[in-house]
Parts: C-alpha cells; sequence; structure tokens
C-alpha cells in the first residue's frame, strides 16, 4: 500500500469532516458572514477535489490487486463530495423560510455527526487494510529476500562445482598428455630391445660361424 495515498486519505477525511460541520454552522448565518462561510466550503471543496485527484493518480500507479480496492473507496469519497457540493447549493440558493433553515440545520448537524462517524468509521477501515496489505507486502518482500539469498547460494554452489569440473578436465588433461609421453617412451624401448635382439642374434651367428671355423680348421689339420 502507498504511504503517499494514505497521507491523502487521512487528510481528506479530515476535511470532509470538517466542511460538513462548517455547512451545518453556515445554514444559520445570514449576510457577509455567511457569504464568507460559504467562501471558505468552496475553497475546501476545491481543495477536497484536488485530494481526490491526487488519490486517483496515486491508486492507478499502484499493482491492480491494489488498485481496484483503493478505486473502490476513491468512488465513495466522490459520492461523499457530491454530497457537499449539493449541500452548498442548497446553502447558496437561499431565500429558505425560518422553519425551512431550522428544518435544514437540524437536519445539517445530524448530517455532520453521521458524516463524521462514517469518516472516522471509513479512516479506521482504511488503516486496518493498510496494516494488513503492509504486512503482506513485508512477507512477499521477506519470501523474495530468502528466494534471493537461496539463489545465491545455489549460484555459488554451481561456480564451485564448475571449478572442480574445471580442475578434474585440466587433471585429466595432464593425465592424457603424460599417458601419451608414456607411449612414446615404451614404443621407443620396445625398438630398442628388438633393436639389441637382433645385435644379439647377429653376434651369437658371428659366434656360432666362428666357433665352426675353428673347429674345421682344427681337424682338418
Amino acid at each position: 500500500m502507498s504511504n503517499v495515498f494514505e497521507g491523502y486519505e487521512r487528510h481528506y477525511c479530515e476535511l470532509s469532516a470538517n466542511l460538513s460541520k462548517k455547512c451545518t454552522a453556515a445554514t444559520a448565518l445570514n449576510g457577509e458572514q455567511k457569504k464568507q462561510k460559504v467562501s471558505e466550503i468552496k475553497a475546501g471543496i476545491d481543495e477536497a477535489e484536488a485530494l481526490i485527484r491526487k488519490m486517483d493518480l496515486e491508486a492507478r500507479s499502484l499493482q491492480p490487486n491494489i488498485k481496484g480496492v483503493l478505486l473502490a473507496k476513491l468512488r465513495e469519497y466522490k459520492s461523499d463530495l457530491n454530497n457537499l457540493k449539493s449541500e452548498i447549493k442548497k446553502i447558496v440558493s437561499g431565500n429558505l423560510n425560518p422553519s425551512a433553515r431550522d428544518e435544514l440545520l437540524e437536519s445539517g448537524m445530524a448530517d455532520a455527526i453521521t458524516a463524521s462517524a462514517d469518516q472516522r468509521t471509513r479512516l479506521m477501515t482504511s488503516t486496518e487494510r493498510l496494516n494488513k496489505t503492509g504486512e503482506r507486502v513485508k512477507d512477499s518482500r521477506r519470501t523474495m529476500l530468502e528466494t534471493e539469498e537461496l539463489g545465491v547460494s545455489i549460484l555459488q554452489d554451481l561456480h564451485s562445482q564448475r571449478q572442480s569440473l574445471l580442475h578434474a578436465h585440466n587433471t585429466l588433461h595432464g593425465v592424457d598428455d603424460n599417458i601419451g609421453k608414456s607411449k612414446k617412451i615404451m614404443t621407443n624401448m620396445s625398438r630398442r630391445m628388438n633393436k639389441n635382439k637382433w645385435i644379439i642374434g647377429c653376434i651369437v651367428l658371428v659366434l656360432v660361424v666362428a666357433i665352426i671355423a675353428i673347429l674345421y680348421f682344427k681337424l682338418v689339420k
């Protein structure tokens, strides 16, 4: 709920109750005093209209679920303001006989008392709604913060796992390099062993031929 709207609403309720009292008082006045009181009431009505326009703009800038509730309240305030305008028109029209003036005065006093009670009731109801909405907003904000913290924790875990995978990849790459080097060494060793086998075989063959040659020459002599 908007604190700005709440401030406008509180101001309007106080102003509306004050205008109702002034309307009641104006019915008992005559001449310049009545004109001055009517002028004050009209200025107050203009101020009330400005407050309603501000509340309307503020309500329409809020989320749809909150906006609907506030616009419904605004319709009540507009109806209340229209009643005040009708009342001031009756006062301005003037030329009331004493009995009609007394009747209007009694009616105005009753309306003022009723309007004040209604304004207080609406204000208390609005305050209660604002408090409930504020609690829901706090709960939503708390849930959002918890979700954000959980998301940060998950991102940190993913980053840590990524680092572990990169380290494992680097380790495997190093192992692959070592295996490649080992294969080359084994291949070279295998070639050298084969070469040595051929050399040893040749040496053995030469020795055998030499021995046979020596034995042959000895037997011939």
